[in-house]
Order: structure tokens, then C-alpha cells, then sequence
């Protein structure tokens, strides 16, 4: 193999696993959810933006303190669980249960919070800080 095609693809390969690095739970992240859908028993889901459901328009995770950083509350944490190629997160606000499952590679989130009445679904992404 030619050296120079050995060191560009060692380089690559180095390139990739540091952006997946970037998602892996080591790093504080900014993430913004861009789609949104309000579910109901009996009801089919509807579409809305984040902000029309009282969603924020950005929060950050902060792995290192387990907490889940939005504008006007800090979520704890309570358990996070590393996949081969997602990392989710559990917690619960204010009698809502939430879930946020991130993609390791691409920073893609799934977000949702429940109650006895419903269910938010958010899709967005994130970026390390």
C-alpha cells in the first residue's frame, strides 16, 4: 500500500471518531428541537413547532453534571444509558417523565415528555460547545 494513501486514510479514520467523539457524552452539547408533535389518548398526534407546544428553543446537556439545562429549569439526569450508537437519557420535571435519545454519530436527538394526559414528541439535533 502506498504510504501516502496509508496516512490519508489513517487521517480520515482519526477525522471520525473524533466527530463521533463529539456525541458520545464527554462533551457539553447545544441542542435545539426544530419539529414537534403533540400526542393524546384517543387523538391522532398533531404537528406543531417546539414553541407552540412551550418546548425551548434551545438546552444544553451537561454530561459532566448530569443535568439537562433549559432557560428557566435545570432537569437532573437520573439515568443515562450508553447504546452502540445512541446514548439515552431519563429523567423526569414537574410530573412529566422525559426521554431524549441522542445519536452518537450525527447529534440527532429524539426528545419526549409524558404525563397521564399526553405526550410531546420533539426531533432536532445538537452541537458540542
Amino acid at each position: 500500500m502506498n504510504l501516502h494513501v496509508w496516512i490519508a486514510s489513517l487521517l480520515c479514520a482519526l477525522g471520525w471518531s473524533a466527530e463521533a467523539a463529539d456525541f458520545d457524552g464527554s462533551r457539553l452539547l447545544l441542542c435545539a428541537p426544530v419539529e414537534a408533535k403533540s400526542c393524546a389518548p384517543t387523538e391522532s398526534c398533531s404537528n406543531a413547532t417546539p414553541g407552540m407546544l412551550g418546548a425551548p428553543k434551545f438546552l444544553r446537556i451537561d454530561f459532566q453534571n448530569q443535568v439537562v439545562i433549559g432557560p428557566q429549569r435545570t432537569s437532573p439526569i437520573r439515568l443515562m444509558e450508553k447504546g452502540q450508537s445512541e446514548l439515552l437519557l431519563l429523567g423526569t420535571e414537574l410530573g412529566f417523565a422525559w426521554t431524549i435519545v441522542l445519536d452518537q454519530e450525527s447529534g440527532d436527538l429524539s426528545a419526549t415528555l409524558s404525563d397521564r394526559d399526553g405526550t410531546i414528541v420533539l426531533f432536532g439535533s445538537c452541537t458540542p460547545l
